[in-house]
Protein backbone atom coordinates (compact mmCIF):
# COMPACT_ATOMS: atom_id res chain seq x y z
CA UNK A 1 0.00 0.00 0.00
CA UNK A 2 1.66 3.94 -0.85
CA UNK A 3 1.95 6.15 1.68
CA UNK A 4 -0.94 8.01 -0.09
CA UNK A 5 -3.40 5.04 0.02
CA UNK A 6 -2.25 4.62 3.67
CA UNK A 7 -3.92 8.45 4.45
CA UNK A 8 -6.78 8.53 2.77
CA UNK A 9 -9.33 7.73 5.12
CA UNK A 10 -7.45 9.74 7.49
CA UNK A 11 -7.37 13.24 4.86
CA UNK A 12 -11.59 12.60 5.08
CA UNK A 13 -11.96 12.07 8.61
CA UNK A 14 -9.09 15.14 9.08
CA UNK A 15 -11.20 17.37 6.85
CA UNK A 16 -14.43 16.66 8.63
CA UNK A 17 -12.52 18.03 12.30
CA UNK A 18 -12.42 14.30 13.60
CA UNK A 19 -9.14 13.37 13.18
CA UNK A 20 -7.16 13.48 16.88
CA UNK A 21 -4.59 11.95 18.94
CA UNK A 22 -1.54 9.59 17.41
CA UNK A 23 -3.45 9.50 13.59
CA UNK A 24 -3.48 13.12 13.85
CA UNK A 25 0.49 13.77 14.20
CA UNK A 26 1.02 11.21 11.51
CA UNK A 27 -1.23 12.65 9.39
CA UNK A 28 0.04 16.33 10.09
CA UNK A 29 3.91 14.72 9.83
CA UNK A 30 2.88 13.18 6.31
CA UNK A 31 1.42 16.41 4.82
CA UNK A 32 4.61 18.50 5.52
CA UNK A 33 6.40 16.58 2.60
CA UNK A 34 3.26 15.71 0.63
CA UNK A 35 1.84 18.27 -1.70
CA UNK A 36 -0.29 15.84 -3.40
CA UNK A 37 -2.24 14.60 -0.30
CA UNK A 38 -2.53 18.90 1.05
CA UNK A 39 -4.39 19.67 -2.12
CA UNK A 40 -6.45 16.47 -1.85
CA UNK A 41 -7.16 18.02 1.80
CA UNK A 42 -8.17 20.95 0.38
CA UNK A 43 -10.38 19.31 -1.80
CA UNK A 44 -12.28 17.51 0.77
CA UNK A 45 -12.26 20.72 3.19
CA UNK A 46 -13.93 22.29 0.02
CA UNK A 47 -16.49 19.78 -0.58
CA UNK A 48 -17.18 20.10 3.38
CA UNK A 49 -18.01 23.25 3.43
CA UNK A 50 -20.52 23.46 0.37
CA UNK A 51 -22.47 20.35 2.31
CA UNK A 52 -22.16 22.34 5.43
CA UNK A 53 -23.88 25.93 3.80
CA UNK A 54 -26.47 23.67 1.88
CA UNK A 55 -29.72 23.89 3.57
CA UNK A 56 -31.94 22.77 0.57
CA UNK A 57 -30.17 19.57 -0.02
CA UNK A 58 -28.84 19.87 -3.96
CA UNK A 59 -26.73 16.81 -5.22
CA UNK A 60 -23.05 16.64 -4.24
CA UNK A 61 -20.40 17.18 -6.89
CA UNK A 62 -19.44 13.86 -9.02
CA UNK A 63 -15.97 14.02 -8.10
CA UNK A 64 -16.71 14.18 -4.27
CA UNK A 65 -19.46 11.93 -4.50
CA UNK A 66 -16.89 9.04 -6.27
CA UNK A 67 -13.94 10.18 -3.55
CA UNK A 68 -16.83 9.54 -0.66
CA UNK A 69 -18.09 6.20 -1.76
CA UNK A 70 -14.63 4.95 -2.57
CA UNK A 71 -13.68 5.99 1.31
CA UNK A 72 -16.53 3.97 2.45
CA UNK A 73 -15.76 1.09 0.30
CA UNK A 74 -12.50 0.94 1.99
CA UNK A 75 -13.53 0.55 5.73
CA UNK A 76 -13.42 -2.71 7.12
CA UNK A 77 -17.21 -4.41 7.41
CA UNK A 78 -18.08 -5.76 10.35
CA UNK A 79 -17.95 -9.53 11.33
CA UNK A 80 -20.53 -9.99 13.29
CA UNK A 81 -23.53 -7.77 15.13
CA UNK A 82 -21.83 -5.35 17.59
CA UNK A 83 -18.22 -6.39 16.52
CA UNK A 84 -15.59 -4.62 14.66
CA UNK A 85 -13.46 -6.76 12.58
CA UNK A 86 -9.32 -6.65 13.63
CA UNK A 87 -8.49 -5.50 10.22
CA UNK A 88 -9.94 -2.22 11.06
CA UNK A 89 -6.32 -1.15 12.16
CA UNK A 90 -8.43 1.09 15.01
CA UNK A 91 -10.38 3.19 12.50
CA UNK A 92 -12.95 5.52 12.90
CA UNK A 93 -16.83 4.45 12.35
CA UNK A 94 -18.33 6.81 9.92
CA UNK A 95 -21.24 6.68 12.22
CA UNK A 96 -20.29 9.85 13.87
CA UNK A 97 -18.99 11.73 11.55
CA UNK A 98 -21.83 11.55 9.33
CA UNK A 99 -23.59 12.35 12.64
CA UNK A 100 -21.74 15.76 12.73
CA UNK A 101 -22.15 16.76 9.42
CA UNK A 102 -26.33 16.38 9.65
CA UNK A 103 -26.45 18.05 12.88
CA UNK A 104 -24.76 20.72 11.35
CA UNK A 105 -26.94 20.96 8.69
CA UNK A 106 -29.78 20.80 11.10
CA UNK A 107 -28.61 24.06 12.79
CA UNK A 108 -28.32 26.02 10.03
CA UNK A 109 -31.30 25.25 9.20
CA UNK A 110 -32.82 26.51 12.05
CA UNK A 111 -31.18 29.64 11.82
CA UNK A 112 -32.67 30.07 8.47
CA UNK A 113 -36.18 29.51 10.43
CA UNK A 114 -35.47 32.05 12.73
CA UNK A 115 -34.46 34.35 10.51
CA UNK A 116 -38.03 33.80 8.53
CA UNK A 117 -39.40 34.21 11.70
CA UNK A 118 -38.35 37.31 12.39
CA UNK A 119 -39.27 38.72 9.58
CA UNK A 120 -42.98 37.58 9.79
CA UNK A 121 -43.17 38.95 13.13
CA UNK A 122 -41.98 42.73 11.72
CA UNK A 123 -44.15 42.02 8.54
CA UNK A 124 -47.24 41.22 11.00
CA UNK A 125 -46.27 44.30 12.95
CA UNK A 126 -46.28 46.54 9.94
CA UNK A 127 -49.89 45.29 8.94
CA UNK A 128 -51.29 46.10 12.34
CA UNK A 129 -49.92 49.76 11.84
CA UNK A 130 -51.21 49.90 8.52
CA UNK A 131 -54.97 48.18 9.27
CA UNK A 132 -54.96 50.84 12.60
CA UNK A 133 -54.00 53.94 10.41
CA UNK A 134 -56.97 52.69 8.06
CA UNK A 135 -59.29 52.07 11.03
CA UNK A 136 -58.27 55.96 12.16
CA UNK A 137 -59.31 57.34 8.57
CA UNK A 138 -62.64 55.50 8.88
CA UNK A 139 -63.55 57.02 11.65
CA UNK A 140 -63.40 60.35 10.19
CA UNK A 141 -64.58 59.23 7.13
CA UNK A 142 -67.82 58.26 8.80
CA UNK A 143 -67.71 61.46 11.43
CA UNK A 144 -67.95 63.53 8.41
CA UNK A 145 -70.92 61.53 6.60
CA UNK A 146 -72.65 61.73 9.85
CA UNK A 147 -72.40 65.29 10.59
CA UNK A 148 -73.73 65.76 6.47
CA UNK A 149 -76.66 63.82 7.26
CA UNK A 150 -77.49 64.78 11.13
CA UNK A 151 -81.30 66.58 10.46
CA UNK A 152 -80.60 68.21 13.62
CA UNK A 153 -77.21 69.94 11.96
CA UNK A 154 -77.24 73.31 11.73
CA UNK A 155 -76.81 74.12 7.94
CA UNK A 156 -76.16 78.06 6.95
CA UNK A 157 -75.58 79.39 3.72
CA UNK A 158 -73.24 81.97 3.09
CA UNK A 159 -73.11 84.33 0.39
CA UNK A 160 -71.21 87.72 -0.46
CA UNK A 161 -71.39 90.45 1.04
CA UNK A 162 -74.25 92.71 -0.81
CA UNK A 163 -75.89 90.53 -1.98
CA UNK A 164 -73.16 89.39 -4.60
CA UNK A 165 -74.27 86.50 -6.48
CA UNK A 166 -70.40 84.77 -5.91
CA UNK A 167 -68.43 83.77 -4.03
CA UNK A 168 -70.52 81.45 -1.73
CA UNK A 169 -70.12 79.06 0.74
CA UNK A 170 -71.96 76.56 3.07
CA UNK A 171 -71.55 75.84 6.57
CA UNK A 172 -72.71 72.32 8.61
CA UNK A 173 -72.47 72.24 11.90
CA UNK A 174 -73.39 69.74 14.67
CA UNK A 175 -73.40 71.27 18.17
CA UNK A 176 -73.62 67.80 19.93
CA UNK A 177 -69.92 66.81 18.75
CA UNK A 178 -69.02 69.85 17.87
CA UNK A 179 -68.26 68.96 14.08
CA UNK A 180 -67.75 71.18 11.78
CA UNK A 181 -67.52 70.79 7.34
CA UNK A 182 -67.29 74.34 5.27
CA UNK A 183 -67.60 74.23 1.89
CA UNK A 184 -67.20 77.35 -0.51
CA UNK A 185 -67.07 77.86 -4.15
CA UNK A 186 -65.89 80.97 -6.58
CA UNK A 187 -63.68 82.84 -3.52
CA UNK A 188 -61.14 85.49 -5.57
CA UNK A 189 -57.26 84.56 -5.59
CA UNK A 190 -55.55 85.40 -2.25
CA UNK A 191 -52.81 87.95 -2.46
CA UNK A 192 -49.53 87.10 -1.49
CA UNK A 193 -49.75 88.26 1.72
CA UNK A 194 -53.31 87.35 3.07
CA UNK A 195 -55.28 84.22 3.86
CA UNK A 196 -59.08 83.22 4.32
CA UNK A 197 -60.25 82.60 7.83
CA UNK A 198 -63.67 81.13 9.00
CA UNK A 199 -65.49 81.90 11.97
CA UNK A 200 -68.59 80.76 14.62
CA UNK A 201 -70.24 83.29 15.56
CA UNK A 202 -72.36 81.66 19.24
CA UNK A 203 -75.94 82.15 19.60
CA UNK A 204 -74.94 83.65 22.81
CA UNK A 205 -73.52 86.67 21.41
CA UNK A 206 -70.31 86.35 22.86
CA UNK A 207 -66.92 86.58 20.92
CA UNK A 208 -66.60 84.95 17.47
CA UNK A 209 -64.65 81.83 17.45
CA UNK A 210 -61.72 81.34 14.92
CA UNK A 211 -62.91 78.22 13.24
CA UNK A 212 -60.12 77.83 10.67
CA UNK A 213 -57.23 79.26 8.17
CA UNK A 214 -57.86 77.96 4.40
CA UNK A 215 -56.46 79.05 0.69
CA UNK A 216 -58.49 78.05 -2.09
CA UNK A 217 -57.63 76.07 -5.57
CA UNK A 218 -57.23 77.49 -8.75
CA UNK A 219 -60.86 77.77 -9.37
CA UNK A 220 -61.58 79.36 -6.46
CA UNK A 221 -62.95 76.15 -4.06
CA UNK A 222 -61.92 75.26 -0.51
CA UNK A 223 -62.93 73.37 2.48
CA UNK A 224 -62.43 73.34 6.23
CA UNK A 225 -63.19 69.71 7.96
CA UNK A 226 -63.68 69.58 11.59
CA UNK A 227 -61.42 72.51 12.91
CA UNK A 228 -60.82 72.29 16.90
CA UNK A 229 -63.29 74.25 18.76
CA UNK A 230 -65.00 74.17 22.13
CA UNK A 231 -67.16 71.85 23.16
CA UNK A 232 -71.03 72.19 23.63
CA UNK A 233 -71.13 75.56 21.47
CA UNK A 234 -74.70 76.77 20.20
CA UNK A 235 -73.66 78.29 16.64
CA UNK A 236 -75.74 81.27 15.04
CA UNK A 237 -74.03 82.52 12.15
CA UNK A 238 -71.08 82.00 10.03
CA UNK A 239 -68.69 84.63 8.08
CA UNK A 240 -65.32 84.36 6.07
CA UNK A 241 -63.09 87.43 6.30
CA UNK A 242 -59.93 87.98 4.35
CA UNK A 243 -57.23 88.64 7.09
CA UNK A 244 -53.37 88.83 7.16
CA UNK A 245 -51.21 86.13 6.15
CA UNK A 246 -50.73 84.72 9.78
CA UNK A 247 -54.37 85.02 10.41
CA UNK A 248 -56.49 87.25 12.66
CA UNK A 249 -57.59 84.17 15.37
CA UNK A 250 -59.08 86.35 18.16
CA UNK A 251 -61.63 88.57 16.70
CA UNK A 252 -62.52 89.52 12.71
CA UNK A 253 -60.56 92.20 11.62
CA UNK A 254 -60.25 91.67 8.00
CA UNK A 255 -63.03 92.71 5.11
CA UNK A 256 -65.78 90.13 5.37
CA UNK A 257 -65.83 87.99 2.19
CA UNK A 258 -69.13 86.22 2.91
CA UNK A 259 -71.59 85.95 6.03
CA UNK A 260 -74.42 83.96 6.60
CA UNK A 261 -77.09 83.15 9.04
CA UNK A 262 -78.61 79.58 10.53
CA UNK A 263 -81.60 78.72 9.03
Amino acid sequence: MSAHEQFADDLALHALGSLSGEELRSLEAHLEGCASCRRELELLRGDTSLLALTTTGPKPPARARQRLLSAIAKEPRMKAAGTVSASAGGRRSWLPVLGWTVALALAIVCVGLLRQNSTLHDDVAALRAQFADQASKLEEANAVVATLFDPDALKVELVAAGNKPQPRGKAIYERRTHNLIFIASDLPALPADKIYELWLFPANGGAPIAAGLFKPDAHGSATVVNPPLPTDVAAKNFAVTLEPGSGSHESPRGTPVIVGAGE
